[in-house]
């Protein structure tokens, strides 16, 4: 009763001020195209965080190329821009909005309640997550699959290198990100059952700064692997690997431009997800009130380019991991942290 309460009462001051379009704060993009319109809210990370949110988008513009819609993409500065976005987009008619990441859920479980002829999908997200709403799509990936692929090759490559630790850097504690993280820290065990597997949480997606500093602090106490998972913040992560001459693992994307200290990356097909998301709208399809799942079946995730430094056998190694998991061998990846 309270958390509905203060949901309706969040909702009513959002919807006034979204009567005057979006929050100062964010800012946005539009393509036109055909009548059917499609936006897409972005979390605080916004579009250059070179993974999670770019990729949404690059699911977006090919929706626009190969479908013909109309797209709007709007970036929020803070999480109490979510509201008013979601509501003004609703307002204007798009018939599908779109929100990037788990940070949205209590916006778009308030914000599609409000506006139920509106289609609404959210990345990362189970429908049940958003009380089984009819016009809710959650788009999921089997993060501990392709987590468990990067820990197994970062157990590897700690093993080769004499080393007993690897290590992550999540941003906020939620399932997404711990999927990721138990798949890693079970898959480098797997790989080296000596391996010591350190995490941290930044509590932040943007912040490059903090989650260096939380890298740096990992590489001092023995880390020589280190997965970054925390959207733009982690880049720092990456950066701190690499002024310390240790691997670093990306993540959404493939990060591997970063250098050559980019190990390999786990990749998340996001882009993928919000494209299909709208084709199945737009063909009238759309699959509210349940969720589509994405894995290593699907291709859905996956291990990006390996460094052309990567010690040999690693990769081949990786490969024929990733064929047990699809064929079943290797089953009940954790994908809670301990």
């Amino acid at each position: 009763m309270q958390k509905a309460l203060i949901a309706t009462l969040v909702l009513a001051l959002a919807v006034a001020a979204a009567g005057c379009g979006s929050s100062k704060k964010a800012t946005s993009t539009t393509t036109a195209g055909s009548s059917f319109k499609v936006g897409l809210i972005t979390d605080i990370g916004g579009l250059n965080d070179r993974g999670f949110n770019h990729l949404a988008y690059v699911g977006l513009q090919k929706a626009a190329k190969d479908l013909g819609v109309t797209t709007r993409v709007v970036q929020s500065a803070s999480s109490s821009d979510y509201v008013p976005n979601l509501t003004a987009l609703a307002r204007q008619g798009y018939k599908l909005v779109i929100g990037v990441g788990f940070t949205e859920i209590q916006a778009i479980e308030a914000v599609a309640k409000e506006f139920p002829k509106t289609h609404f999908a959210i990345v990362d997200v189970s429908n049940a997550d958003e009380g089984g709403l009819p016009n809710v799509e959650g788009l999921l990936f089997k993060e501990q699959q392709v987590g468990y692929l990067a820990g197994y090759a970062a157990g590897l490559a700690a093993k080769q290198r004499g080393a007993h630790a690897v290590s992550t850097v999540g941003g906020q504690k939620q399932p997404p990100v711990d999927r990721y993280i138990a798949g890693f820290q079970a898959g480098a065990k797997a790989a080296f059952p000596g391996v010591t597997t350190i995490n941290s949480y930044s509590q932040d997606f943007s912040n490059q700064a903090k989650c260096k500093e939380i890298a740096l602090n990992q590489i001092a106490a023995g880390s020589v692997v280190v997965f970054q998972v925390a959207g733009g913040c982690g880049l720092g992560a990456l950066d701190a690997a690499k002024e310390k001459g240790v691997w670093g693992i990306g993540v959404d994307a493939d990060q591997g431009f970063l250098g050559s200290h980019i190990l390999t990356s786990a990749l998340k097909g996001v882009d993928t997800a919000v494209y299909l998301s709208i084709k199945d709208a737009v063909s009238g399809h759309f699959k509210g009130g349940q969720d589509a799942v994405y894995g290593l079946e699907q291709n859905g995730v996956g291990l990006g380019r390996f460094s052309p430094k990567t010690p040999q056998g690693i990769e081949a190694k990786a490969d024929k991991i990733r064929a047990e998991i699809v064929a079943g061998t290797i089953k009940n990846i954790p994908t809670v942290v301990k």
